[in-house]
């Protein structure tokens, strides 16, 4: 059973997001919170698999509860659901550590989906936002990586999975889904082999 926690400030999205998760033998909602803050605190407490998480919210925002929920070691994977689809939004979000990024109007069959290639350990990504993201290459998306990040890409470029990634830096596989999810935020890209194809093209042997 997949275990969700859900982060929105407006009650008519939390009740629909309730509904639809109830539709799934699979899934199982554990707890709403309506500010970013009561989210990273039910996530602490209710350690739940996904957290379906709206960025514009009071008290503190999507983006910074999910750096909270990142940086406290925590096993749940945050999905962003929010109706902003520009690359700032997005690129915020998955460079906090955002595993997935899901807008609002998408099919309820594709958000099931979502959920559960995030607790898979996969990033699912609303196709308009991956457009957003390939548009802008070269324009406001950074580009720029992090010593750890390229560090990743390389071994990545190596052929290793991520487990063995992680074994070799000494890291979780968590945090090297987090790394490579920042990778395809900060080059446009979509996948493993669309970042290697890159790190190729431009990273100094």
């Amino acid at each position: 059973m997949i275990r969700v926690v859900i982060a929105d400030d407006h009650a008519v999205v939390r009740g629909g997001l309730d509904q639809l998760l109830a539709t799934a033998d699979d899934i199982e909602l554990v707890a709403s919170a309506a500010n970013g803050e009561e989210a990273a605190r039910m996530v602490a407490e209710l350690k739940p698999d996904v957290v379906l998480m709206d960025l514009s919210m009071p008290v503190l925002d999507g983006v910074g509860a999910t750096r909270r929920i990142v940086e406290s070691g925590s096993d749940a994977r945050v999905v962003v659901l929010t109706s902003f689809a520009d690359d700032r939004h997005i690129a915020d979000a998955l460079q906090a550590g955002a595993i997935g990024y899901m807008l609002k109007h998408a099919e309820p069959d594709a958000l099931l989906d979502a959920v559960r290639a995030a607790a898979a350990g996969d990033s699912p990504l609303d196709p308009k936002a991956a457009r957003v993201l390939l548009q802008g290459r070269g324009s406001r998306v950074d580009r720029s990586l992090s010593a750890r990040e390229e560090e990743v890409l390389r071994l990545v470029v190596g052929g290793l999975a991520n487990k063995q990634i992680g074994r070799r830096l000494d890291i979780s596989e968590r945090t090297v889904k987090a790394h490579l999810t920042n990778v395809f935020a900060r080059l446009g890209v979509t996948d493993r082999t669309q970042a290697a194809l890159w790190a190729r093209e431009h990273l100094p042997p």
